[in-house]
Parts: C-alpha cells; sequence; structure tokens
C-alpha cells in the first residue's frame, strides 16, 4: 500500500508539473489582438536602456509565473481589491508581482504537503485518497496565507498611520502658524518627520510640484489610504482651503478628534476583551482556590474516619 501511495503522490506531481508546462507553452501562442497591436496603438518611443527593469520581473517571466498567476486569480481576491490593498500597504510592487508571489507560496504549500504526505505514507500506509487531499489544502493553505499576509500589511500600516497623524496634524498647524503657506507646510513636514503618514505626504508634496492643486493632492491621498480619520482631516484641509478658515485651528481640532477617537478604540477594546480576561480567572484561579478551601476539610474527614 506504501507503494501505491508513493506513486500515486509522484504521479500527482508529475501532472502538475506537466499542466504548468503546458499553460506556458500555451501562453507563448500569439494572439490575433497581439498581432495587431503595434498597428493599432502608438509605440512607445522611450529607450528601453532607461526603462525599470529588475532581475526578479526577469526571473519571474521567465518561470511563467505571471501566466500561472493570473489563472489562480479566479479562485481569490479581484484583482481590483489586491491593487487598493496593495496601495494601502504602502508596497511598491504591482498586481502581477503580488499572483506570481502567491504562486510562490502556493508551489511551498503543496511541496510542503507532499513532503507530509510522503511521511505519513511511509510510516503509517495511509490511503492515497487522503493524501492526496493533504496536498491540496496544504496548497490551498499557501495560496491563502499569502492573501492574508497582505491583509496583515495593511492593518498594520494603518494602525501607524492613525499612530502618526495626531503628530503631524500638530507640526502642520505649527508651520501654518508660524506663517508658511499649505504647501509650504506639507513640504517642510515631509521633509522634516519620519514614518508612513510622512512618506505619503512627500508623495502629497511630489503631486504638488507636478501641477496639482493640493486640494486634488490631498484627495488623492484620503483615497489611497481609505482611512476615515485621514479622509477627514485630508477634507477638513479642503475645505478651509476653499472657504477661507483659519488652517491652524482646523488642524489642531482634527489632532485633538484623532486622540479622541484613539482614546475611545482602546476603551472598546479593553471592553471587548473582558470576557477574555476573566478566562483565566474562572478556569484558572477559581478551580484552585476551591482546592485549597476544600482539601483541608476532605483531610480532615478522612482523618476522623
Amino acid at each position: 500500500m506504501t507503494g501505491w501511495a508513493a506513486g500515486a503522490l509522484a504521479g500527482l506531481g508529475v501532472g502538475v508539473g506537466l499542466l504548468v508546462v503546458g499553460s506556458r507553452l500555451r501562453a507563448r501562442a500569439v494572439t490575433l489582438d497581439e498581432r495587431l497591436a503595434p498597428y493599432l496603438s502608438p509605440r512607445d518611443a522611450t529607450s528601453t536602456l532607461l526603462r525599470e527593469t529588475s532581475r526578479t520581473s526577469a526571473v519571474v517571466r521567465l518561470l511563467g509565473l505571471y501566466d500561472v498567476g493570473a489563472w489562480l486569480e479566479r479562485f481569490g481576491s479581484p484583482r481590483a481589491e489586491v491593487r487598493r490593498r496593495l496601495d494601502r500597504a504602502g508596497a511598491g510592487e504591482t498586481v502581477e508581482h503580488f499572483r506570481a508571489r502567491q504562486v510562490v507560496w502556493t508551489v511551498v504549500g503543496v511541496a510542503a504537503g507532499l513532503g507530509l504526505a510522503l511521511l505519513l505514507a511511509a510510516t503509517r500506509g495511509a490511503a492515497v485518497v487522503p493524501l492526496a487531499a493533504l496536498v491540496v489544502i496544504a496548497g490551498a493553505c499557501g495560496h491563502v496565507a499569502c492573501d492574508q499576509a497582505l491583509t496583515l500589511r495593511v492593518r498594520r500600516r494603518e494602525e501607524r498611520l492613525l499612530a502618526e497623524l495626531p503628530t503631524v496634524a500638530e507640526l502642520l498647524a505649527l508651520a501654518v502658524a508660524a506663517g508658511e503657506g499649505p504647501a509650504a507646510a506639507l513640504e517642510r513636514v515631509a521633509t522634516t518627520a519620519r514614518g508612513e503618514l510622512a512618506g505619503e505626504l512627500r508623495r502629497v508634496v511630489a503631486e504638488v510640484r507636478a501641477g496639482a492643486s493640493v486640494p486634488a493632492a490631498l484627495t488623492a491621498l484620503a483615497d489611497r489610504t481609505g482611512l476615515p480619520p485621514l479622509t477627514r482631516f485630508a477634507e477638513s484641509i479642503v475645505v478651509a482651503l476653499e472657504r477661507g478658515t483659519p488652517l491652524a485651528g482646523v488642524l489642531r481640532a482634527q489632532a485633538g478628534d484623532v486622540r479622541e477617537a484613539g482614546r475611545r478604540a482602546l476603551l472598546e477594546a479593553g471592553g471587548r476583551k473582558e470576557v477574555l480576561m476573566m478566562v483565566p480567572v474562572v478556569f484558572l484561579c477559581l478551580p484552585v482556590t476551591v482546592v485549597f478551601a476544600v482539601f483541608p476539610s476532605l483531610s480532615a474527614l478522612r482523618i476522623g474516619l
């Protein structure tokens, strides 16, 4: 039975490899759209020496991971959702790079599941169907784990942005109160501060230097981050600039609101974890107290008998 299980798992690995090779060969076929594209769309006049290329991208394209990632896209998050989360995570990579990394994680999961299945087949002689299911589940776990890792990166970056927002708002208020304009204040804070929000402000300053208005750059910042406090912060600055409201007072008020919101979130988190805090008390401390209270009485009764 062990030999049959090993042969079945080896055949499964060969079948997956042939499927990947076949999909790669099919993707190399030139379609009609690709033949007509040079005649219907303008060609890029930029020199290929000036284009941004990386060794990783070349290796990924050589292995065909982009095509496999596009095929696996139907089993994961949509492309627009992945693009939005990559922007919120501050990752300077494309959706294709993320899909290629997801394929690598899936292959690692399949390899780990295959190794575990071979070990179980050699030691315990398990059936073929459960072992094949184990390999598939391990690959699916790798696929999902890559997506969850991106979600965790987004959550941690959002926490850092919210933690830095009150300080950055106070610095902007000080710069505006000192007589600098909105664009100059943003540039000063972006060049002197460090952190995730300072990096976003540097991107805003770059957009303003490229010709965009300050309200448009701040609106793009709010859309890119997707955080409600940061959205309110950007909208308040835009409204103050449009209506002529004193900007320093608005920024100080926004900093106070963000601190108050963080305090409320902390209290809510503490309230939600009260039940979890009672678990060690009820299931550990209380039984030990009861044992210490009852054990002497039981000992005395046993001695009296």
